[in-house]
């Protein structure tokens, strides 16, 4: 009797193995190329900041000059964008990648959207906020699908403003069409 116990447990343990090998197995065969990016771990402060710390590390202040209530402020010489609420209290601000074609400061409003597109440099984009029109090119805040945020190609005239998909889902949802867009210098 003790043999033929042994024998079922053993037999059950090979199966369940089996089991674990097949489903681990498949889980990996279906699992996408290129998973989404954790958020590093934070990490201590450096003693000397970089460049690059000081655009998204670092708060940096709304521009006192981008006017009032709820408003998205664009800084073209700070490459930097404000989603900022009725009660003039920011809600998010992020770094962004200029396009080619600058607008002129002043006060616009959001005049179309997309949901995904192809962009004027030829890229799948999504998540799009049109506000302007600078150097005969439609201008307006986007993300790219595949998640990278090159600079632009300074030959080509382009409008995309971009910004990382996480950036592009807040700007989507905050940045309806009439909201107000003040771009600054």
């Amino acid at each position: 009797m003790a043999r033929s116990s042994s024998g079922i447990v053993a037999g059950l343990t090979v199966v369940a193995l089996a089991a674990v090998g097949f489903l681990g197995y498949q889980a990996s065969a279906t699992a996408p190329a290129h998973p989404p990016q954790a958020a590093p771990p934070a990490t201590a402060p450096s003693p000397v900041p970089s460049a690059h710390a000081a655009d998204s590390a670092k708060p940096v202040a709304v521009p006192a000059e981008s006017g009032t209530g709820s408003r998205v402020v664009y800084s073209v010489s700070l490459k930097r964008v404000w989603l900022v609420g009725e009660s003039g209290q920011e809600q998010k601000s992020f770094p962004v990648k200029p396009s080619t074609a600058h607008p002129k400061p002043g006060t616009y409003l959001v005049n179309s959207r997309s949901g995904a597109v192809t962009g004027s440099d030829g890229v799948p984009i999504e998540h799009v906020v049109r506000f302007a029109t600078a150097d005969g090119v439609v201008v307006g805040f986007s993300s790219r699908v595949d998640g990278q945020t090159p600079e632009p190609d300074p030959n080509k005239k382009t409008g995309g403003i971009r910004m990382t998909r996480t950036d592009g889902d807040a700007m989507w949802a905050f940045a309806t069409i009439n909201s107000k867009v003040v771009v600054v210098p």
